[in-house]
């Protein structure tokens, strides 16, 4: 029995010592470690002006990428950066004196290259809310981001759920799955996983049934390109033997998606480092137009001879 004690302790010392030992080399391989990295950080977009005429930024958020980046400045402080200033010559002065290098990237430090999801997984949101504004121009939808997380990385390009909460806080507020596209590794050059396909869902309001559009298929597109967008007319046939057959006459228009890149949306970036921008303007308008055309001709079920245009192809527009 004496000789037990001592070794029983010796068994238990040495299990102790070995799990913290273990621990310093898998904690940094820890799922829920990298989990941590892929957050919410501030992302303010500037939507318009109010009813009031007051400027309206809204923190819609991003998904951090990467492990000890530091954190994203928030609008507030890029006035109070800005507010140090007193004009904005001297503001865009000091950009210029802002000392360029190998030495002022290498201060961030190593952590800064660290990935948060690996290389198999992407940094994404996990939820979303749309919120509705009341602009001076009417009122506004905003998607903000509630909550990021690690997400696989798919090969293909498919749906993929996409669930965002709207109006939020109140008695109707509903969950719809509008969908998405994935991001798809080793897609060819200047092609995208984009929607091809959509489909409709109803939402209750207190004034009205509202239509929100969800996706129902994805493929690999260029950035602008064309889907399918089907019509029907009724179209009158004559045959041979005299007889007027009336049936519908379906025609696919087509519809140009996708956007063109068109210069830089920073409105204001940091005096200290140009590559942080404390304040975005909005994605510009799409410039994704028709570019090629085709005419179908029939007789309409008035005895007239109707001609409608359906678009063949889409470019972008300089």
């Amino acid at each position: 029995m004496d000789i037990q004690q001592p070794f029983l302790l010796f068994l238990c010392v040495l299990h102790l010592t070995l799990m913290g030992v273990l621990s310093k080399h898998v904690d940094h391989r820890n799922l829920f470690t990298q989990r941590v990295c892929c957050k919410r950080q501030s992302h303010f977009v500037y939507i318009g002006q109010d009813i009031l005429g007051s400027h309206i930024s809204v923190d819609v958020g991003m998904c951090r990428s990467h492990c000890g980046a530091p954190t994203t400045p928030s609008y507030e402080a890029g006035k109070q950066q800005y507010s140090k200033y007193s004009s904005m010559l001297d503001f865009l002065k000091s950009k210029k004196t802002r000392p360029r290098g190998p030495a002022a990237s290498q201060s961030a430090g190593p952590l800064n290259h660290l990935p948060s999801c690996g290389v198999t997984q992407v940094c994404e949101p996990t939820g979303m809310r749309v919120d509705r504004l009341l602009l001076f121009e009417g009122p506004r939808e905003v998607a903000v981001i509630e909550d990021c997380h690690c997400e696989i990385k798919l090969a293909q390009c498919i749906r993929v759920p996409g669930l965002r909460t709207y109006f939020s806080e109140t008695p109707y507020e509903i969950v719809i799955d509008v969908g998405g596209c994935s991001q798809s590794r080793g897609s060819p050059d200047g092609f995208s996983c984009v929607p091809t396909k959509f489909e409709s869902a109803l939402v209750e309001t207190p004034n009205e049934v509202d239509l929100i559009q969800t996706v129902a298929a994805c493929e690999l597109k260029e950035s602008c390109y064309r889907v399918r967008y089907v019509e029907y007319y009724y179209e009158t046939v004559h045959h041979a033997e005299g007889v007027k057959e009336e049936k519908l006459k379906e025609i696919d228009v087509g519809r140009c998606l996708g956007s063109c890149t068109t210069g830089n949306r920073c409105l204001l970036r940091s005096p200290s480092d140009p590559e942080i921008c404390h304040l975005w303007s909005e994605r510009q308008s799409s410039s994704c137009v028709p570019q090629g055309y085709e005419s179908h001709s029939f007789v309409n079920q008035y005895g007239q001879i109707r001609t409608i245009l359906s678009i063949t192809s889409c470019h972008c527009r300089n």
